[in-house]
């Protein structure tokens, strides 16, 4: 697999890669903010029907020209504030468990690993895999470098947890994301993934409980994945 005709050499997780890891997966969660707050918004016909019946009611009470203009502003970046926020508070929640001790929760644990892409001995991508039962294995954690997208490191990762989860003798692979973008999607497609449902209004775990405002604002489309594997009896 190549990218601007550099090779991309995938290798499993070493202790120097840490602060390279931790780093592209906390950029890939920043970018996650814009993304839920407003290419998100055109999935959510619901949200967008109560944005207009704030706005209708705010210009209806006040009949202030200035309120046609400031509310919609003001909606849209109650969108980003929350989304900025509960964003980070899943990223810290990573950062301080499963991020933080990357060698115990997947590099020691039983069916699960890291692997990084590197291009000129950089890295620039991550995935992991972890296993949920006997037969099912799930792909976290997947993060390119925005310099690097679309250039076949994604699908250099993604292989890698397919080939490591067949060669492991698991059945199923599973992922989870809340990514809007197309390309993502088609990712996982292309790698024989199906989508088998989505959650709507799905909030982190991480967070303590969702706040009526969290609930208002923040609301995201969660796409369950999965791709059944086949072994050939010998």
């Amino acid at each position: 697999m190549k990218t601007e005709d550099k090779p991309v050499v995938v290798r499993e997780f070493e202790s120097r890669d840490e602060q390279d890891v931790r780093r592209i997966f906390s950029e890939g969660m920043r970018e996650m903010v814009t993304d839920t707050a407003f290419r998100g918004l055109r999935h959510h016909p619901e949200s967008l029907l109560i944005y207009l019946v704030m706005t209708v009611s705010g210009v209806w009470i006040s009949a202030c020209w200035w309120v046609i203009v400031l509310l919609p502003v003001a909606i849209l970046y109650a969108r980003y504030y929350f989304s900025h926020r509960v964003t980070l508070s899943s990223t810290k929640h990573a950062l301080k468990t499963d991020m933080a001790n990357i060698e115990r929760f997947y590099t020691k644990s039983p069916g699960s690993c890291v692997w990084v892409a590197e291009v000129n001995n950089q890295v620039v991508g991550l995935v992991a895999a972890k296993q949920r039962s006997h037969e099912v294995v799930e792909l976290k954690r997947m993060s390119v470098h925005h310099r690097h997208r679309c250039q076949g490191v994604g699908m250099a990762l993604g292989r890698k947890v397919v080939e490591y989860a067949s060669t492991q003798g698991f059945a199923k692979v599973v992922l989870g994301t809340t990514n809007y973008t197309p390309a993502a999607h088609n990712l996982y497609r292309r790698l024989g993934f199906q989508c088998v449902g989505v959650t709507n209004g799905y909030t982190v775990s991480a967070a303590p409980g969702p706040s009526l405002l969290e609930r208002l604002f923040y609301r995201v489309r969660h796409h369950h994945y999965e791709l059944e594997l086949e072994h050939k009896e010998n």
